[in-house]
């Protein structure tokens, strides 16, 4: 059964770089909803990838929303140029900011979605005090820096708990989750309230990005 309420973002980091515009345009027509982006600047996370003149090719070709997760010790350098770009969704991790809130309200001006990263270790009790300013939570299912790795079910409580907060503070909010997410643990994701899958590997891996797109989407595909 197809859950229409559930947003596919594949994550570019394990895309074919030497063409890149091709798989942008392949995973479009795969019936993915968001294009996720994952920044990294070799300190926050033990690995580089792109900056703002490849994010901004991005989005001009990109016909679905874009959404740059910021996994840099520096964000606040770019989020009024994400913002200029038009970039639709921004994660900012919370173990990198000292002045969250002001972050957040920056985005928003821009208009953008505006959301928190939380590694695994991070206590999602972290950002309930500003909940009600986000639109999105990005709940890491590995340690940020490389693709491929196992999801680690420890986030599961996490999710729960978020939930069960945002139920009360912020019942708008996506909860969206990266990380070894595959179609055997979507469902259980899903089920907790996650609208919002990152799979990078698991999609870009296979030949036929539709199929591995529908089966993170559809609860009966196994």
């Amino acid at each position: 059964m197809k859950n229409e309420n559930v947003k596919i973002a594949p994550s570019i980091l394990s895309a074919d770089f030497l063409n890149l515009e091709k798989e942008i345009i392949e995973i479009q027509n795969s019936g993915a909803d968001i294009l996720h982006l994952d920044v990294m600047d070799g300190h926050f996370v033990p690995n580089l990838t792109f900056g703002l003149p490849i994010i901004e090719k991005i989005k001009k070709t990109a016909k679905i929303p874009v959404d740059v997760h910021l996994m840099v010790t520096n964000p606040e350098l770019y989020l009024e140029k994400l913002g200029k770009l038009g970039i639709d969704y921004v994660s900012i991790q919370q173990e990198t900011v000292f002045h969250l809130h002001r972050q957040i309200r920056i985005l928003k001006d821009y208009n953008v979605k505006a959301g928190v990263a939380l590694n695994p270790a991070t206590a999602v009790s972290t950002i309930f005090p500003i909940l009600e300013e986000l639109d999105f939570v990005l709940i890491m299912s590995v340690n940020p820096g490389f693709g491929g790795q196992n999801f680690l079910p420890l986030v599961y409580d996490k999710i729960t708990k978020l939930k069960e907060t945002a139920a009360r503070k912020n019942p708008q909010l996506e909860i969206e989750v990266d990380g070894g997410v595959n179609n055997l643990n979507a469902p259980e994701l899903i089920a907790k309230g996650v609208n919002i899958l990152v799979a990078g590997s698991y999609i870009f891996n296979k030949k036929n990005y539709s199929q591995q797109v529908n089966s993170l989407r559809n609860r009966n595909v196994r």
